[in-house]
């Protein structure tokens, strides 16, 4: 599984279906996305979501970041799906 960082011009729709196994919001405007699916595939899928010509960036998590003001819960979510480095 991958988890990708989201960023979005605009807020996140409610209820995104999509090809990965959770979102969680940290803003309205970003969220993590954990999937098992691509790069390609779930930023397509996101675009898709949102209204058209909204700004959109997805990249790989591919180790922890550090954190600071994100909803209780979030470190531990990513130390559940990111290996350690």
């Amino acid at each position: 599984m991958t988890v990708y960082l989201a960023w979005t011009g605009a807020p996140l729709p409610g209820h995104l279906p999509g090809p990965w196994e959770e979102v969680r919001v940290l803003t309205d405007d970003l969220a993590l996305v954990a999937s098992e699916d691509t790069l390609s595939r779930v930023y397509h899928e996101l675009k898709w979501s949102l209204p058209d010509g909204t700004a959109l960036l997805v990249s790989p998590v591919d180790r922890l970041p550090k954190l600071k003001g994100m909803p209780a819960g979030t470190q531990s979510w990513l130390h559940a799906r990111v290996p350690p480095r």
